[in-house]
This record gives C-alpha cells, sequence and structure tokens, in this order.
C-alpha cells in the first residue's frame, strides 16, 4: 500500500510545471505573425529596390541621353547632357499649336520617394511599440503566470486532498465536503477570472491595435494611388524635348530650339513602381483580415483552461462584443503560446476527457489528478 501512495505522490510531483529557469519578457513575441510579415515586406521592399536603383545610377552614370547637333564638341554635349537632366522639362505643343511645358521632376525623385514610403510604412509599427506594448507585456506576463500556477494550485490541491483522504476516519464524509467546496466555488481563481473580467470592459489595447491596421490600409492605398499617378502622368514618357536657350545662350543662333533626349533609366523606374504597388495591393487583404482577427473569439484558449476548478468565462456567457483588450489579449497568449507551459498540460487531460467513457467522471483537472492518484475508489458517482 505503501508503495502505491509512493506513486501516487512521484507522480504528482512530475505533473507539477517547473518554475522559469529565465525572465519570460525576454522570449514574449509582442508581434503576431502576421504583423511581422507585413513589417518585413512593407519596409524591407522599398528599402531594397531603393538600394538597386542606387546601384545602378551610380554603375551606370549619365541617367539621360540627349541628341545633341553634330557640330557640338564632346564638353558641349555633356553640358546639354547636364542641363536637361537638372532641368528634366518637357517642351511641346497642345493639338492647337500653343507651346506647352510638362515637368518631369517627379522621375528625378522617385527613388526619393521610396524612401519616404518605408520610413511611413514603419510609423504603424512604432505607434503600436510604443503605445501598446509596455501595457500588452505587463499583461501578457500576468496572465501567463496566473494561468501557470493556477494550474499548480490544481495539482496542489490534490496532493492535499490525498492526504486529508487518507487520515481521515470517514471517506465518505470526506468526498461531501469536497463537493460542497465545488458548489460554493472555493477552488475559483478570483484574481485572474477578474482581472480578465476587467480586460473585457477595456478598450486601450484593441483602439491602438485596429488603429494601427487602419494607418498602415491607409499608407498602403495612398502609395498605389500615387504610383497610379505616376504611370498615368510621366511613367509612359521615356522621351522629351529639352531646351537650353536660356541665360547666356539664349541669343546663341547655333543652338538649336529643342534637344531630342531620352531617359536611360526609365524601364528600371517603371520595374520598380510595379513591383512596390503589385505587392502593396496584395498585402491590402492581408491588413483587412489582420484587423478583423478581432471580430471573433478565440474560443478555443479559454476552453481548455475551463478545465480548471471554477474557470468558466465562456460558460457563464461573460464573453460579448469581442472588440476589447481580453480579445487582443487572447490573441497575443495564442503567438505565445510557448511561454504557455500550462496549455500542452490541460490540452492533453481535455482530450483524454473527450476519449473517456465515463465522462462525468471528469470535470476538471482537478478530477482527473484524482483519477490518477488513485482516489477514485472511494470517490461518490456524481
Amino acid at each position: 500500500m505503501s508503495l502505491s501512495h509512493t506513486a501516487a505522490e512521484f507522480m504528482l510531483s512530475d505533473a507539477l510545471l517547473p518554475d522559469p529557469g529565465g525572465s519570460r519578457a525576454q522570449g514574449l513575441r509582442l508581434e503576431l505573425p502576421s504583423d511581422r510579415l507585413l513589417k518585413f515586406i512593407t519596409v524591407g521592399l522599398p528599402l531594397l529596390l531603393v538600394s538597386l536603383a542606387f546601384a545602378r545610377e551610380f554603375s551606370a552614370g549619365s541617367q539621360i541621353s540627349c541628341f545633341s547637333p553634330t557640330n557640338f564638341t564632346g564638353k558641349q554635349s555633356a553640358y546639354v547632357d547636364t542641363a536637361c537632366w537638372d532641368s528634366l522639362l518637357h517642351h511641346g505643343f497642345d493639338a492647337e499649336g500653343h507651346a506647352v511645358t510638362k515637368s518631369l521632376w517627379a522621375l528625378k525623385v522617385f527613388p526619393y520617394s521610396l524612401l519616404v514610403v518605408a520610413v511611413l510604412m514603419y510609423l504603424p509599427y512604432l505607434l503600436w511599440r510604443y503605445a501598446a506594448v509596455p501595457a500588452l507585456r505587463s499583461d501578457l506576463l500576468f496572465v501567463i503566470d496566473e494561468l501557470d500556477k493556477s494550474y499548480n494550485r490544481s495539482v496542489r490541491l490534490v496532493q492535499h486532498m490525498r492526504k486529508v483522504q487518507q487520515a481521515s476516519a470517514e471517506p465518505e464524509r470526506f468526498w461531501e465536503e469536497y463537493e460542497r467546496a465545488r458548489r460554493e466555488r472555493y477552488f475559483e481563481y478570483p484574481l485572474l477570472e477578474r482581472y480578465l473580467t476587467c480586460k473585457q470592459h477595456a478598450h486601450s489595447l484593441a483602439f491602438i491595435f485596429i488603429l494601427r491596421n487602419l494607418l498602415l490600409l491607409v499608407l498602403l492605398a495612398a502609395t498605389c494611388l500615387y504610383l497610379v499617378f505616376l504611370h498615368l502622368s510621366i511613367f509612359f514618357q521615356d522621351e522629351f524635348s529639352c531646351s537650353i536657350k536660356t541665360g547666356l545662350l539664349q541669343a546663341e543662333p547655333h543652338i538649336p530650339l529643342l534637344i531630342p533626349c531620352k531617359l536611360v533609366f526609365f524601364s528600371i523606374f517603371q520595374l520598380l513602381s510595379i513591383s512596390v504597388g503589385g505587392v502593396y495591393i496584395l498585402l491590402l487583404p492581408v491588413v483587412i483580415y489582420n484587423a478583423l482577427q478581432l471580430c471573433q473569439w478565440d474560443k478555443g484558449l479559454l476552453s481548455v483552461y475551463e478545465m480548471l476548478p471554477a474557470f468558466d468565462l465562456l460558460s457563464r456567457k461573460m464573453l460579448t462584443c469581442p472588440l476589447n483588450d481580453l480579445n487582443v489579449l487572447l490573441l497575443f497568449l495564442r503567438a505565445n503560446i510557448s511561454q504557455l507551459t500550462s496549455f500542452g498540460r490541460l490540452n492533453a487531460v481535455s482530450a483524454l476527457k473527450e476519449a473517456t467513457t465515463n465522462k462525468e467522471d471528469i470535470d476538471t483537472v482537478i478530477d482527473f489528478m484524482t483519477l490518477l492518484a488513485g482516489l477514485e475508489t472511494t470517490k461518490p458517482k456524481r
């Protein structure tokens, strides 16, 4: 008999969760996987393409090629290229024959505009980092610690029940006391459950979460519209007519009125703009899906923790509108499931409960531990 008692003690001791070796704050993931993917693409793609554009510019040299008259010397042709690149004005005529000018400066600043796009795309993540991450980190650390402690308290309660039941002269009276304690909710976890209920009525994290995704959605749409505007206005004109008859050269008779020029880098900029715009359009549904995650509850996580005694956040219909801080915590608890050691244990117990023929014998993790500890022989059937 003592051997079975010793084996039960060892089994219950092994069921306890070990204390975390280091600080849990170092391993917390404070961004969802979809957020990290969006940040990597929206910020990294423009920076990558800008670096390629600058490398092309430095390696190729001049970005413009003008067809100077044949009587121009080499220095005069170089002057024409420089002057036309500095001005980037297209001189033409409308349908009525009137002279019109069109600025092509957007082509010159296009690589720098991609740098601005990369900086703007990083703003939503700065907003999340400085406005939400401090509060989110403290909430996650507290909830993860309390959930693991609640599981350990259940196991320690079974250990105490074994000792009391073995020392009790009337086992039936012991189980009557246990059933009364269950009915009066002596085993509940008021601090954890009330904290989660309080988070259900808070909306600061949810507001920042929605604001970040909305800001990212607006920036993606604005960038796509900017690229469409460039294509409709100047990205179909790789040749233009340049005039250098200004200043001291205005009275020179041998200088032609207009000089045709061609943009060497034009196809590269077209490819860059199409790449950025195409990828950003594909990311718009991802951002919308990311924001819509708050429109439904992650009930799978809480349903597993209902194996804890008197933890019935779902069964008491306390989950109402999902647009609150509790749902944000559930999303990030799911992302930090590796830090939540008790989840795997309770998930296994829930699976065993579903596979058990007498399901009425297992309501909580305490019932499961009492069965493993060998107390089912004297436990009354409910």
